[in-house]
């Protein structure tokens, strides 16, 4: 009987123990790779076993299986902590997707709420527009209520407003020019001249002069060229004239637009750069 180390290398052992071992493997690594994976695994340690077995001696098989038991722990604890890693990786994921979802909910109820907001702007301007329109239709129209006042008051009165530069002055209706403006003027003109709020004749430093304007309560620049391009219609018919612009309140800008255009400015009671008598 030979003896213990003496043992020589035996091929049907090695052939037994290969088997095993490629049994074993599989079943050992089939959790962590799988069927597949875990059946190449043992089929490739196998050949590997197998190739070997007629080059190795006992002990030589002893230290091959040592150092592949040693290779195989150590494959399995680095399979472990990329399970491990994997599964934290998942863990990282599953967190980073539930907080993109929570983003993404927040951010529709934010344009929820905007778009709320918005139409309730949209709804609050409308409203301003409204009232504004509604404020300025009301200014409109108290500024022509207090125009007409002031029109039908100048007009009563001009005598006493404008007497210091219309002596001798008598108020006309601008239909009273009608028979001596027609022959003369286009009637497109004639029609223009019908429209002014006031007419006058008197005396302005001694010649027979007609006063013809407009009646505002607050003067602007069209007022004045109503009054200038009405008071230039008398002069093309030959009949001595000067427009006038009556009013409560001007801005001095429309003065000085007035005095270019040779438009006298009655405002608030007296005429505008009036001379003492």
């Amino acid at each position: 009987m030979p003896a213990a180390g003496a043992l020589r290398y035996n091929p049907e052992t090695v052939g037994i123990v290969a088997l095993m071992d490629t049994l074993a493997l599989y079943d050992q690594f089939r959790t962590l790779l799988g069927e597949e994976g875990a059946k190449r695994f043992a089929q490739m340690i196998g050949t590997m076993i197998e190739d070997a077995k007629n080059a190795v001696t006992k002990r030589d098989f002893a230290e091959l299986r040592e150092s592949f038991e040693s290779h195989s722990s150590r494959l399995e604890a680095a399979l472990t902590n990329l399970a491990e890693a994997q599964a934290r990786t998942e863990e990282r994921v599953g967190s980073l997707e539930a907080a993109v979802e929570r983003l993404a909910e927040a951010q529709v109820r934010a344009e929820a709420r905007l778009a709320g907001v918005e139409d309730r702007l949209a709804r609050l301007e409308a409203v301003v527009a409204e009232l504004a329109a509604a404020v300025n239709g009301l200014a409109i129209r108290s500024d022509r209520h207090e125009g007409t006042l002031l029109e039908l008051k100048f007009r009563d009165r001009l005598p006493s407003y404008l007497g210091l530069y219309l002596r001798r002055a008598k108020v006309l209706q601008p239909a009273d020019l009608l028979d001596a403006l027609e022959p003369r003027l286009e009637w497109a003109d004639v029609e223009d001249f019908l429209r002014a709020d006031v007419l006058a004749q008197g005396l302005v430093d001694g010649a027979a002069t007609y006063v013809i304007g407009d009646v505002s309560y607050t003067a602007n620049a069209s007022d004045v060229e109503r009054a200038a391009r009405r008071a230039a219609l008398l002069r093309k018919a030959d009949l001595p004239a000067v427009g006038l612009v009556a009013c409560e309140a001007v801005h001095p800008q429309t003065i000085a637009y007035a005095r270019e255009q040779g438009v006298r400015v009655w405002a608030d009671g007296r005429l505008i750069d009036e001379r003492p008598s």
